[in-house]
């Protein structure tokens, strides 16, 4: 596995990274057995950097690491998590909590569930919150030198926020979405974090699936893809359409259309770190051949004419979480 250094003086990391969150549900019923084994294939085939949320599965996703991770030597795994999202008893979303105290609590819970006695990267998963995001990163600087974070990340954030963050401690990492239907970090967001000196961890590179061969207009009303406009009526015919170009130019290069996807992202720039969210082990193995893969120039142009910057129909999430979006404010 090819390594990328994760920011200007941040880590090297493996050039692809698994993104757990599906690992404990959101996509259809999870299974622990192949969630572990999956995590553990990744491991064998040198990825290092491991994603995952306080709040998926509200522990859940923590504890599968640890038990996936049983019987490695730590340093094997560079753990990425988010923290600060809050849930209810039925599992619904109930704002985030950004105070110092909460960020302690949530570590400290963490650490616990993951078995070990520091977080790699530690991040907000939103910014929506009074709390300023200078305390925030402050909080965590803390925590570094405690010995606890080795990391301070961000997530959704804007280029103001990352600035101010920043200015406080260095920020090794924004996780963001980045893909061929979501471009729009290209205008201030990306441009920001290089002036900075900041890696990029990309998520939803196939956009929740639609990036796939085997999407239909029935998957949009399962899991959380319900809540997601571009699965949805007429928007979903305008990208189901640029999904298949994107399908002719994958099949004309001897690709899978995941494969194309992930090879586009990576094509972006030698600081920018792809997720796969794959749930299983054979999806998992299609994806990681994209890590050798070169797109000709001839072939970025292709794809570009086939779905140029904005083509996508409907915001990436819903109206409400678009809302919580630090990344999308004007």
């Amino acid at each position: 596995m090819h390594q990328r250094q994760l920011g200007k003086s941040g880590p090297r990391v493996s050039v692809l990274g698994l993104g757990c969150m599906a690992f404990s549900g959101g996509y259809g019923p999870p299974d622990d057995a192949e969630s572990i084994a999956t995590i553990r294939a990744a491991l064998d085939a040198g990825i290092s950097y491991l994603d995952s949320g306080d709040f998926y599965g509200m522990g859940h996703n923590e504890m599968l690491l640890r038990e996936a991770l049983r019987g490695r030597a730590r340093d094997q795994a560079f753990i990425s998590i988010k923290f600060g999202a809050l849930r209810t008893p039925d599992l619904k979303w109930d704002g985030y909590d950004l105070r110092p105290a909460a960020i302690r609590n949530f570590l400290a819970y963490s650490l616990r569930r993951l078995g070990t006695d520091y977080i790699d990267l530690y991040q907000p998963a939103r910014l929506d919150s009074p709390v300023p995001v200078e305390d925030v990163a402050g909080t965590i600087a803390d925590l570094v030198r405690q010995g606890y974070v080795r990391h301070i990340g961000l997530s959704e954030a804007s280029a103001g926020s990352i600035a101010r963050a920043h200015s406080v401690a260095p920020i090794a990492a924004l996780q963001i979405e980045y893909s061929l239907l979501s471009r729009g970090i290209e205008d201030a967001i990306l441009p920001a974090i290089r002036t900075h000196g900041i890696g990029l961890v990309a998520y939803g590179v196939l956009s929740r699936g639609l990036i796939s061969p085997q999407v239909t207009a029935t998957t949009g009303s399962a899991g959380i893809r319900g809540r997601m406009p571009r699965f949805h009526g007429e928007n979903f015919a305008a990208n189901a359409k640029l999904v298949a170009s994107l399908q002719a130019i994958a099949a004309d290069l001897g690709l899978t259309l995941p494969q194309l996807a992930f090879a586009w992202v990576l094509s972006r720039g030698d600081d920018i770190l792809p997720l796969i969210g794959a749930r299983n082990r054979a999806q998992l193995a299609d994806i990681l051949k994209a890590a050798d893969v070169t797109l000709a120039p001839e072939v970025l142009r292709r794809i570009e004419t086939a779905v140029p910057k904005g083509a996508a129909s409907g915001t990436r999430y819903g109206a409400e979480q678009m809302a919580h979006l630090d990344s999308e404010a004007p």
